[in-house]
């Protein structure tokens, strides 16, 4: 065809598809500015610019958030397939990659005692993500609040919902090492409870059955046993605490206690026979983020972690 005679192609700017391609995966453009560092309202406008140039919608702008269009999908296939490539192409040229946001949420004792000792090693191993936690004890919706990740906790017998389960629950008593030494102190059998005291975890907002010594000594069918005395502690990193310090004996919740076991700081005393199933961790992904590589890439890492501390404990 001669010159001049073609017909008219926008030239698509990479800054305004790195935009539009953020907002499609998240389809929220809150969340895709917070990743790409910009404003809300700069990602809308990168948004109409490109259908301006394009002539027709990316997005349909619905009562309950956005959807794409069919030219919105192709779209974005073909921005995340260049994008990639771009940045396969500068990681070959020793250009560093920007880094990605990535928000978590779990309750408190998981974030406390599972996650913030291991991230170090995560962000060693993953320098490009820039995560966030964000630890509650309630069950937070994950595209109103904005977050990418929930790792969540579900009852014995009590259906997680949704996602990929990564660990199944274990309870068992737990001690410091030095507890159990002394003269008269033994902790071979369940009966032997009876002469230590017992840390009991008794959360202020709620009072489950699953949280207590009352199941646990209902399954070594011992439901009559009673402690020398009680602490009692309305946070679960608190009772694990009490434990290393010697204050008494907890019921210990792998993989909670993981990594206190392993180190020997805390030992089971009562073996494996003592060990009851309790919940189930469930890892659950935003509708924005499935698929997305920051997220998968933490999910992944996440079950290699329990799964090396299982084939660890045997």
């Amino acid at each position: 065809m001669a010159r001049g005679m073609h017909s008219h192609r926008p030239h698509l700017s990479l800054e305004l598809l790195r935009s539009f391609e953020a907002a499609a995966r998240h389809l929220n453009f809150t969340r895709a500015a917070n990743e790409v560092f910009l404003t809300q309202s700069a990602i809308s406008r990168a948004v109409k610019t490109l259908e301006s140039q394009l002539g027709q919608p990316l997005f349909r702008r619905l009562p309950d958030g956005l959807e794409l269009t069919e030219a919105g999908r192709a779209l974005q296939q073909a921005a995340a397939d260049a994008l990639r490539t771009i940045d396969l192409a500068a990681a070959g040229l020793g250009v560093e990659a920007p880094t990605a946001q990535l928000t978590v949420t779990s309750n408190v004792p998981f974030a406390s005692l599972w996650l913030a000792p291991r991230l170090p090693q995560f962000a060693r191993s993953h320098p490009q993500i820039d995560l966030r936690v964000a630890a509650s004890n309630e069950v937070i919706d994950l595209e109103r609040e904005h977050v990418d990740i929930a790792v969540r906790w579900s009852a014995p017998g009590v259906a997680p919902g949704p996602g990929v389960r990564v660990a199944v629950e274990r309870v068992f008593p737990v001690c410091a090492p030095a507890l159990i030494q002394a003269p008269g102190a033994a902790l071979a059998t369940p009966a032997d409870l009876s002469a230590h005291v017992w840390l009991q975890f008794e959360p202020d907002h709620m009072t489950p059955p699953w949280l207590d010594w009352t199941p646990w000594l209902e399954a070594m069918q011992a439901p009559q046993l009673a402690p020398l005395a009680r602490l009692r502690f309305s946070h679960y990193d608190q009772v694990i605490q009490a434990a290393l310090e010697g204050s008494g004996v907890a019921l210990g919740r792998w993989p909670l206690v993981a990594r206190h076991l392993v180190a020997g700081e805390l030992v089971a005393p009562l073996g494996p026979a003592a060990e009851v199933e309790g919940g189930a961790l469930t890892v659950l992904l935003s509708r924005g983020n499935r698929g997305r590589r920051v997220a998968t890439d933490f999910v992944d890492w996440l079950v290699s972690e329990m799964a090396l501390e299982d084939s660890a404990r045997g």
